[in-house]
């Protein structure tokens, strides 16, 4: 439960939250981290990002709808903003995390 309230804490920030969501044993997922590692020295502070382990978490899994894995959820100020299944690529991610920084 206190992950869960943690998790609502830290969505709810006027700063994008991006959320992977992911499990140890899926082969796709693994190839996340370095594009989000290459996303967060693009956008430094003005992004949070977030790894959820959805064996470990599977209520945040569920409220947040992630149906597979590897998944991305954008967050801004506790709503879901936008989401995609499998691989982005660092171009793709990027444009829809500029579009919600400006709309701040």
């Amino acid at each position: 439960m206190r992950a869960n309230t943690r998790f609502k804490q830290i969505i709810r920030s006027d700063r994008p939250v991006l959320v992977d969501f992911y499990a140890d044993w899926c082969q796709p997922c693994r190839q996340v981290p370095p594009i989000l590692k290459e996303v967060k020295s693009t956008f430094k502070e003005n992004i949070r990002i977030l790894k959820v382990n959805v064996d470990q978490n599977p209520l945040i899994a569920s409220q947040c709808r992630v149906k597979s894995i590897p998944t991305l959820v954008l967050f801004k100020s506790g709503d879901i903003k936008w989401t995609v299944e499998g691989i982005v690529q660092v171009p793709e991610l990027a444009e829809v995390i500029t579009k919600y920084l400006a709309d701040s």
